[in-house]
């Protein structure tokens, strides 16, 4: 029997309140209700050094980042929410794409982000609700092997945009967040011969 869709989901900001947080559980619940098992996990637990050649060269791969490629390496999907600094990606997000593509011996080349289908999503105070941030990550999924999928969505004010238990005020936008996380379990399903669970309604 095909093993069950897993989905790894998380946000490129350690900031405990982050909106971007907020932002991928909405989407890992479409993901849920797709039928994929989900896993949320928040950057800020796994500290490592910024990547260093030297430093991996003399010491290896950070302890953390081995335990983060673990985590990569069991799930067929990412969910991304990712805050926009300056324009750009985080650097902890950065960093976490660093160190988790380092092949460790006897490992294929970025074998923690090959056939992975991602999906992405920003919230941002600003207008454009950090969009412009999107562009690199987008960029930079698409030449590390990843199947980024078209739908993304920019959360702007999002200081405003949420209600108290987590979910999206705008009910347009809570369905089309919700949608990145149905759309990338199921293409990952396809895509990896995995199973999509069928939720009971007490379930969802």
């Amino acid at each position: 029997m095909a093993s069950v869709t897993k989905i790894l989901a998380f946000a490129g900001s350690s900031r405990v309140d982050s909106f971007n947080k907020k932002l991928v559980k909405v989407a890992a619940e479409g993901a849920r209700e797709a039928g994929a098992e989900v896993t949320f996990i928040d950057l800020k637990d796994f500290p490592m050094p910024i990547y260093d050649g030297d430093l991996e060269a003399k010491e290896g791969i950070p302890e953390n980042a081995q335990k983060l490629k673990k985590i990569f390496l069991e799930n067929h999907g990412l969910l991304i929410a990712s805050p926009e600094y300056n324009s750009s990606i985080s650097a902890l997000l950065k960093n976490a794409i660093d160190w988790v593509s380092r092949p460790e011996k006897g490992e294929a080349q970025l074998a923690c982000f090959d056939q992975k289908v991602a999906g992405l999503m920003s919230a941002s105070p600003g207008l454009l609700g950090g969009l412009r941030g999107l562009v690199t990550v987008r960029s930079i999924l698409g030449n590390i092997k990843c199947t980024v999928i078209p739908e993304q969505v920019a959360v702007s004010k999002a200081g405003e945009a949420f209600n108290e238990n987590g979910s999206l005020k705008d009910e347009k936008q809570e369905k089309s967040v919700r949608n990145i996380g149905a759309q990338v379990a199921k293409v990952a399903s396809k895509l990896h011969g995995t199973e999509l669970k069928q939720l009971t309604e007490a379930q969802k």
